[in-house]
């Protein structure tokens, strides 16, 4: 009893964010859940779905709006994604990269790129990649090998990248390489486009889940890539690919949210239902317990997941320390639930 309104994600919300967040379960709802099982199991990468989404702003959520984007703050955008995850969380795990890409561009490139890339990002007309996992560089991404030599007004890129949520299917990769010596600093951040020569793909990984989003390894052979598709300075791409991560983090944390949500009122809906020895499951003691913990976990990860997302838009000195934190917590917490 009472599980409902005690897990209630519209808490605490202004009037504006319960309007948003109710536009987002709709969708979900509608245009998502009723499509997940056949995504995934037949491999579909939604395209015209996530289109949609897009008309109704989920496209550049954190992203200006003189460039298509919504304009919205890191908290708006973890409600967004949360909501969104109810109907699909695979799905909308690759939305949040997508986002996540063109706020980099949004962010750290010059007014021409981010008109030449943002709008149609945006729109979902065209789709993002982020290309940083290499086969040897995991977490350790400032030991990335994958190369990009100057050569007068192009870079020649040569390398690899692994595990990419949508590569082979999108448009736009945005590509950490060294362009200089060792270590963080001789990182720079490069945007190709997908028909760009010596861009290739490795074959359609195999996964348990999350199919309704390809993943390949993104190789890299002689590409070459002009100079002014280079984000930021020259020796920047560590400092962006660490920026992007902190929002990646809560975006991903959010996604967990709407999934551990969803599992709930599930829950809850099958304990009412169920019957055993003459009565509802929902009667059985040990159960409430158990629905109850399921709900503790949920709502003490969206309080931090929340205050991380603040923490972020604010600047705050601990919003790395805070989106890492949201990001273990909640996904822990909710693959529990």
């Amino acid at each position: 009893r009472g599980i409902a309104s005690c897990i209630d994600p519209s808490t605490g919300l202004t009037e504006e964010q319960k309007e948003f967040q109710k536009v987002a379960f709709d969708f979900a709802a509608k245009e998502m859940a009723p499509h997940m099982a056949e995504w995934d199991e037949k491999e579909i990468f939604p395209v015209e779905t996530m289109r949609k989404a897009a008309q109704l702003g989920f496209g550049g959520i954190y992203v200006k709006p003189d460039v298509g984007g919504s304009g919205l703050s890191r908290l708006d955008t973890s409600i967004i994604f949360e909501a969104l995850s109810t109907g699909c969380t695979s799905t909308t795990a690759y939305m949040s990269i997508h986002n996540m890409c063109v706020w980099m561009i949004d962010t750290f490139g010059s007014e021409e790129q981010r008109h030449k890339f943002c709008p149609s990002l945006c729109s979902m007309e065209k789709f993002a990649s982020y290309c940083l996992t290499e086969p040897g560089s995991g977490s350790d991404a400032a030991s990335l090998v994958t190369s990009a030599e100057r050569k007068g007004d192009t870079y020649i890129l040569n390398g690899s990248k692994a595990f990419i949520s949508g590569g082979g299917d999108t448009d736009v990769y945005v590509v950490m390489c060294r362009t200089g010596g060792p270590g963080p600093k001789g990182i720079s951040c490069l945007v190709l486009e997908k028909g760009t020569p010596g861009l290739s793909f490795g074959k359609k990984e195999k996964k348990v889940g999350w199919n309704s989003q390809p993943t390949r390894a993104v190789i890299f052979e002689d590409c070459a890539v002009p100079v002014d598709n280079r984000l930021g300075a020259e020796g920047q791409g560590f400092n962006i690919a660490m920026k992007g991560l902190n929002g990646g983090r809560i975006n991903i944390a959010s996604c967990s949210l709407g999934a551990a949500h969803a599992c709930v009122l599930l829950a809850q809906q099958h304990l009412t239902v169920r019957k055993q020895f003459g009565e509802p499951l929902a009667n059985n003691q040990y159960l409430q317990f158990r629905l109850a913990e399921m709900a503790t976990r949920l709502v003490a990860a969206r309080l931090l997941v929340r205050h991380a997302a603040r923490a972020l838009q604010e600047g705050r000195e601990d919003a790395a320390v805070l989106c890492s934190m949201a990001k273990l917590f909640a996904t822990d917490e909710c693959f529990g639930v």
